[in-house]
């Protein structure tokens, strides 16, 4: 089970998009070097409101290219970063990975998956209407979220658009993504 990197985007200040970049650095235990969401506690400004002190599950986002090619048929134009994903993806199935889940991205970085996105309001002001595209309903009423999964960084390094991405599933019995 594998795809490949399309896009690495990072900022080092808060905002809704993330520019593209030719690599991103892997920092082992606290998320993408100089992107304002790295960190070992939590750096999303609703979950600091919180409880500043909770520990980061989400320091690198990975989102699924296909999602692009979904939400465009429903007429939204949205490509690699603008959802403020670190790492864009082709070929792998993001959203049926379990908990635990080690991601190997190129050579050296490995990220561990710690569960779903939970998108916000701030996709509406991106584009009016895309909040209904990336989180909405199966035919038993669950909600169902679309917009990439969250993970920690287990082994640093540098990650590049056209790396590898090999899949390493979790010992069994294995636990499906939750929201975090």
């Amino acid at each position: 089970m594998g795809g490949t990197v399309t896009a690495v985007s990072s900022n080092e200040a808060y905002s809704f998009t993330k520019p593209n970049r030719d690599s991103v650095t892997l920092l082992t235990g606290l998320g993408v070097e100089g992107d304002v969401h790295a960190g070992v506690t939590v750096k999303h400004r609703s979950r600091v409101a919180q409880d500043p002190t909770q520990p980061n599950l989400r320091q690198v986002h990975l989102m699924h290219e296909e999602l692009f090619d979904e939400v465009r048929e429903a007429g939204f134009d949205v490509s690699p970063g603008d959802l403020g994903e670190n790492v864009t993806t082709h070929g792998v199935d993001l959203l049926a990975l379990p908990v635990g889940t080690l991601l190997h991205l190129g050579g050296e970085a490995v990220v561990e998956i710690t569960g779903l996105r939970n998108p916000c309001l701030q996709i509406d002001n991106f584009q009016d209407g895309l909040l209904k595209r990336v989180v909405g309903r199966d035919e038993a009423g669950h909600i169902v979220r679309k917009a990439g999964i969250m993970s920690v960084v287990a082994v640093g390094g540098v990650v590049r658009p056209g790396d590898p991405v090999r899949v390493e599933l979790p010992a069994e019995p294995h636990r499906p993504l939750e929201r975090v």
